[in-house]
């Protein structure tokens, strides 16, 4: 009895010492060429993300007076001033308000078309970049499948070229974990664009919506009595 107790207490440091971790980059590792692709996918996503907010924030970024000394401005005729004061401004709704002030003078509708143009080639200056975000959730996904694939492809045929019937799990290591690599790789680099990319179309819908507000607050002033 005592020898049986002796032999499990020796048993269990051994199989403690046999119980390792796998870290990050070591699993990482295991993906193959796949994993490079999508490492480049990520940080191209994050560049896009962090330049696309940083234009937005400064799209968004506006005095709340400026409407108050535009009205001003051309009330007391200093169109120029007014058109100054846009080129100064610098934001989407102040390039769509100086082209309605280049268009004073003109039929309404005409004004109210140059100000709708320029407001669209603004809102697609927001949105560049945002197809190849796009691309990125939903190709990074289909890149960690494809690994998948490979991975089980390569599985299989270690299988094959195994002589005599014995499968060692050694030999078939390799193509597992790139199975299962980059099926969480992909995943996670898609799952992270997507959310990048809905974030930043919730942000630009608020600056077409801004934008709105403006080309109805000039046509209005334009209608104001003199």
């Amino acid at each position: 009895m005592l020898l049986q107790i002796d032999t499990i207490a020796l048993q269990e440091p051994i199989l403690e010492e046999t119980q390792q971790s796998i870290n990050l980059w070591e699993m990482a590792q295991y993906g193959g060429w796949i994993m490079i692709i999508l490492a480049i996918l990520l940080a191209g996503a994050c560049y896009i993300f962090i330049e696309r907010l940083v234009v937005i924030k400064r799209a968004t970024k506006e005095d709340k007076s400026f409407m108050d000394r535009i009205r001003d401005y051309i009330h007391d005729g200093k169109i120029d001033s007014a058109i100054n004061l846009c080129k100064q401004t610098d934001t989407p709704s102040a390039h769509l308000i100086e082209k309605g002030i280049t268009r004073i003078g003109r039929p309404m509708q005409d004004v109210q078309v140059a100000v709708e143009n320029v407001g669209n080639l603004e809102v697609g200056r927001l949105e560049k970049g945002l197809v190849i975000m796009a691309t990125i959730a939903g190709g990074a996904p289909m890149l960690g499948f494809l690994g998948t694939v490979l991975g089980m492809v390569q599985t299989f045929y270690n299988m094959a070229q195994t002589s005599g019937g014995i499968i060692e799990m050694s030999a078939l290591s390799t193509g597992m974990y790139q199975a299962m690599v980059t099926t969480i790789g992909g995943l996670i680099v898609g799952i992270l664009a997507m959310f990048a990319y809905n974030y930043l179309v919730s942000r630009i819908d608020r600056v077409v919506r801004l934008l709105e507000s403006r080309t109805l607050e000039f046509m209005d002033l334009l209608n104001e009595p003199a």
